[in-house]
């Protein structure tokens, strides 16, 4: 496995930020489902993937590791602590989307008994809040990018965030100033990767949804 150093995707004069979407979840080969803040934990391939980021990145300084507080996140944060001496914080701020009611069912299921709301959702997907106190993606951006941008500016050197898909995505957008409506233009796949420069006037995404090989 070649060197993550050595690839030329990381720039020596910049601080990193490394945000990683979580590794493949249990039940993932079922029907698709809405699982949002449904707790779950990797798969054997999800294992795979954070143990194939700990071996790229084993050469690589890491100051801090923080992580959403769900099970796919935490184990796939503590995967890539082995042989470091710190250890990945949980940060509740950084959960996955709550989709109230949709909890855990399939797209299906949603479709056919909430056949409105679902339409509803396609046609305003930043604002709109499934049915139980859900929340919406705009909802999830003003929860996480103040958890973001506060563990950024404490970082000294290099952060690896671990967190999902949506709250990537909402980082991402506010990274490139692309509005939230926007947010399934950017691919983030299990285990994906995407690496962000930081230096005094700013950030500077380097790669995107760099995936695991």
């Amino acid at each position: 496995m070649k060197n993550f150093l050595d690839t030329g995707l990381i720039s020596s004069l910049d601080k990193m930020i490394l945000l990683l979407r979580h590794g493949e979840p249990l039940g993932e080969a079922d029907e698709k489902r809405f699982i949002g803040q449904t707790d779950l934990p990797l798969n054997h391939m999800g294992r795979r993937q954070a143990q194939y980021w700990r071996k790229c990145l084993s050469d690589m300084s890491i100051e801090r590791i923080i992580s959403s507080d769900l099970s796919r996140c935490m184990e796939t944060a503590r995967i890539l602590c082995t042989d470091r001496s710190i250890i990945a914080e949980p940060m509740a701020g950084l959960r996955e989307i709550n989709l109230g009611d949709w909890e855990g069912m399939t797209f299906r299921q949603v479709r056919e008994n909430w056949p409105g709301a679902f339409r509803q959702r396609g046609m305003d997907i930043a604002r709109f809040r499934p049915p139980g106190d859900g929340e919406s993606f705009l909802d999830l951006q003003q929860r996480v990018i103040p958890v973001f941008e506060k563990a950024a500016d404490q970082a000294g050197g290099n952060l690896l965030v671990v967190a999902h898909a949506g709250v990537n995505r909402m980082i991402l957008c506010h990274l490139l100033g692309m509005p939230p409506q926007n947010l399934f233009r950017i691919a983030q796949d299990y285990g994906a990767m995407n690496l962000i420069g930081r230096r005094a006037g700013g950030y500077r995404i380097q790669t995107l949804n760099l995936r695991p090989a």
